[in-house]
């Protein structure tokens, strides 16, 4: 890894090459094209520096109101002049501006309901496209206030026209609209993704809409303060230990921009200040400093990182890493030996998604563990959408479903097609020649079947070896083997259409970071849950692996199984047992589900745990979840509790070893604070997103939610602060209110606690942990018995119940299916849940 860091450290001081360093003051960029329209107004607004005109005034734009009608206010609720006049459109409507510099272009719309008598804006439903991408998509206004939308098109044509579409039978509307190009050097075409690390090409081709864009350290800027009429946030909201960072600023006249960049990539004001590390009350001083961002997990994103070493006294006295989600996306970076110089601005770009099931994007650095120093900082951060596959910012629908082609598109249409008609014959007589000499072939070898690679899957390391050719419609499963373990059914993609109804988004279960879940049903009517890899992912191709290596070894009650998968045209799908009732957290909150009763949380959480427990101790070697969580609890008919998604977990340390080190996995809110400073993986990392989870289920809300005030963001340091106080009954879900006993609420507290503890070895083993929510779950069964059948000593039982301490005999009648041993459930267990308890007093791992 050491060795990979000085390498890309290497490539990275080599491709980036700054010939001179400037002080002189760079004169303003003065767009070609700047259009700045106050919509519906007879006069000019100022507002941010900016004097925005009315449409008369542009004499070259072409407006095409349809039936638009202009509305104006001066009542208070407006926020700034600029939203004073608005134009009402109610029928579809468009702005045509005429661009003298072709490429990269912003618009910015601006949104505010104007009261108005005749139309009611908060309930309208408005959707804006260009001519070759969807900007909003049946936008509503119903909270009432104002919104600003900035986006980055690339224009490549002589016109670019905005169409405004009132939908769903309501009307559209926008008070001010800015078309105004940007220096070709803004935005290159390339940028890294992470995991792995390779370039992306291809950015002119998409559209960007600005989600976050942060002076880190600094004060709020806007138009006035930025060449390009930028808007530069303050980071404060967003940082997830406000604690953990210190300001540091200088005079913006000392920065000194380098060739190849400008004050139009960011503002001097923005490289002038930083945050670096301050006390984050943490044991260890190499923490790292994390901002977390809400995102859309249907889209990717497009990542500009600032940077501009102000805090140094001395050359290469800074190094830190920098990471996006859980990946690093740099690491060892030393500015001044890419500068070359100090307070020199420096910037990187990334494409990356949001966090896997987290819909949160989230950004860090922090020290360099190979180095002896314990500092970081950033300046600046741009976080932008990235238009999808049907080049749409919002939603799923293309341009063409809002605005019909043309005639003469149509004819353009037509005549390609019949040139493409005859080429696809042709190839297609190719290919069915091709067809009939592979078949031909395939039946000649089927007798003696060679080992088959698959190097998409596993790499040339491994192969797997035919078992059987029958498919499952003739009564025999299909089945292959890696290294002599059985690894499930192999299913065709035709098994799989059939079985997904062609993957219809009707029987859409969830979209997770690996890819969509879908409910489908296989030829004998047993239903199952179907997981469609991201094509092309090679994070996924580790996880399809890892997921398969691992639950074809696994059997128990409380883990959801594999019943097989398919590796065809280049797909990644998973099939497992249906699992009807869903994730945990649909049950907690965000639908309209039944809630659960307290006992059944008790009983849920019991059966996590069992099931993680079986992974630390039930195995030939210990296996480490990494990504517990609610939505990796699943609950069948019968709400049983089903631990799920193994393609993040890890093998445990070895007898000899402590922790396995290895670079930070899992969701953001549920990582273990040590795994996540240390990068040292242990069992506790799983027991401490336990606690997260026994936190989530008592207080029906999500782990991290950065829309909280700072105190109540994350839920762990939140609970646990009233928790200390004695007081959970403050916190938890209110339909719980009447019906949790309240020493079985106490014991199921001082079991989170526990697990929350800030150093593993200070945390309780899944074992112990099982066994005190078992403990807490007879305390509310004896409690609910002594309300329903009273006597003199009911009472006292509650508080003084005689567990079951026996060890001999322990057995939990779980095996691997490696090495022979037979894979049961365990029948017995709902028996030994409604004894005392299941004897699980410090059970031994095998």
């Amino acid at each position: 890894m050491l060795m990979m860091m000085k390498l890309v450290k290497l490539v990275t001081s080599v491709m980036v090459v700054f010939p001179l360093l400037v002080n002189a003051s760079f004169s303003l960029y003065n767009p070609l094209d700047s259009y700045l329209i106050a919509c519906g107004s007879s006069q000019n607004i100022t507002f941010q520096g900016q004097t925005f005109v009315p449409e008369s005034q542009h004499s070259s734009l072409v407006f095409q109101p349809g039936n638009s009608i202009v509305a104006t206010s001066n009542s208070s609720v407006v926020p700034f002049p600029i939203y004073q006049s608005a134009r009402i459109f109610t029928q579809k409507a468009s702005y045509t501006f005429q661009i003298e510099q072709q490429g990269r272009h912003w618009v910015r719309l601006y949104f505010f309901p104007v009261p108005n008598p005749t139309h009611d804006l908060t309930s309208t439903a408005v959707t804006v496209v260009t001519d070759d991408f969807v900007l909003l998509s049946n936008f509503s206004f119903s909270n009432g206030s104002s919104m600003f939308k900035e986006y980055a098109i690339n224009v490549t044509s002589d016109t670019l026209t905005l169409t405004f579409i009132p939908s769903n039978g309501s009307v559209a509307f926008v008070n001010a609209i800015e078309v105004v190009s940007m220096p070709d050097e803004l935005f290159v075409d390339q940028a890294m993704t992470l995991n792995p690390s390779a370039p992306f090409s291809g950015l002119s081709e998409l559209a960007f809409e600005t989600v976050y864009r942060l002076n880190i350290g600094g004060s709020l800027l806007n138009a006035e303060n930025d060449t390009l009429g930028r808007t530069w946030e303050n980071d404060m909201k967003y940082l997830y230990v406000n604690s953990s960072v210190t300001n540091v600023s200088v005079s913006p006249s000392t920065i000194k921009y380098p060739a190849g960049v400008t004050p139009e990539t960011a503002p001097n004001s923005v490289y002038a200040t930083a945050e670096a590390m301050g006390d984050a009350n943490v044991a260890y001083s190499n923490f790292n400093i994390t901002w977390v961002f809400p995102v859309d997990p249907n889209f990717s994103y497009f990542i500009r990182v600032h940077f501009c070493d102000i805090i140094s006294k001395s050359m290469n006295s800074l190094v830190f890493n920098l990471f996006i989600n859980t990946d690093i996306a740099h690491g060892g970076l030393d500015l001044s030996s890419i500068t070359n110089d100090l307070a020199v601005p420096y910037y990187q770009d990334f494409v990356s998604n949001a966090s896997a099931d987290s819909n949160t994007l989230m950004v860090s650095v922090g020290p360099d563990t190979m180095e002896d120093i314990t500092n970081a900082t950033m300046n600046g951060l741009e976080i932008m959408k990235i238009s999808n596959s049907l080049k749409s910012l919002d939603g799923f629908s293309s341009v063409r479903s809002f605005l019909p082609s043309s005639q003469s598109n149509k004819n353009k249409v037509g005549i390609i097609v019949g040139s493409v008609v005859g080429a696809v014959a042709s190839i297609a007589f190719v290919g069915l020649c091709y067809c009939c000499l592979v078949l031909h072939n395939s039946k000649s070898t089927e007798q003696g079947r060679p080992l088959l690679s698959l190097p998409s899957l596993y790499g040339s390391s491994h192969t797997m070896s035919w078992m059987s050719k029958t498919s499952h419609r003739s009564g025999t499963s299909s089945f292959i083997s890696l290294s002599s373990i059985n690894l499930g059914r192999v299913f065709t993609f035709q098994e799989i259409l059939g079985a997904s109804n062609k993957f219809d988004e009707r029987l859409l279960l969830g979209v997770g970071g690996f890819g969509k879940v879908y409910k489908g049903t296989l030829e004998d009517g047993t239903n199952v849950a179907v997981k469609r890899g991201h094509p092309g992912s090679e994070q996924g191709i580790y996880e399809f692996r890892t997921e398969i290596e691992m639950l074809s070894k696994l059997r128990h009650r409380h883990l959801v199984s594999l019943i097989g998968y398919c590796d065809e045209r280049s797909e990644m799908i998973l099939v497992y047992e249906c699992m009807s009732n869903g994730p945990l957290r649909s049950h907690l909150y965000g639908t309209d589900l039944p809630p659960l009763s307290w006992k059944q949380r008790l009983e849920i959480c019991i059966g996590a745990a069992r099931g993680l427990h079986y992974l630390h101790t039930g195995a030939s070697q210990s296996i480490i979840h990494r990504d517990v969580k609610t939505t990796n609890i699943l609950l069948d008919d019968n709400f049983v509790a089903k631990v799920a998604d193994f393609g993040l977990s890890k093998t445990g340390p070895a007898l000899d070893q402590t922790h396995v080190s290895t670079a930070v996995k899992g969701s953001f809110g549920y990582l273990d604070p040590e795994y996540f400073r240390m990068q040292q993986l242990t069992d506790k990392s799983d027991v401490y997103s336990f606690g997260v989870v026994l936190m989530e289920v008592l207080c029906t809300r999500p782990a991290l939610n950065p829309v909280l005030p700072r105190d109540q963001v994350n839920i762990a340091e939140w609970a646990m602060r009233w928790q200390k106080k004695g007081m959970l009954d403050q916190i938890m879900d209110q339909k719980l209110t009447g019906n949790v006993n309240s020493a079985s609420l106490k014991k199921f507290g001082e079991t989170a606690e526990k697990c929350l503890a800030e150093y593993g070895v200070d945390r309780p083993s899944m074992g112990d942990v099982l066994w005190n929510l078992e403990y807490a779950l007879r305390l509310q069964e004896t409690a609910s018995l002594a309300l329903t059948e009273p006597d003199n000593n009911s009472v006292n039982q509650i508080t003084g119940i005689q567990l079951t301490t026996t060890l001999q005999n322990f057995d939990n009648g779980l095996g691997m299916i490696d090495g022979g041993n037979s894979a049961t459930d365990d029948d017995a267990e709902d028996a030994a849940t409604s004894a005392v308890f299941s004897q699980l007093v410090n059970p031994c791992g095998r």
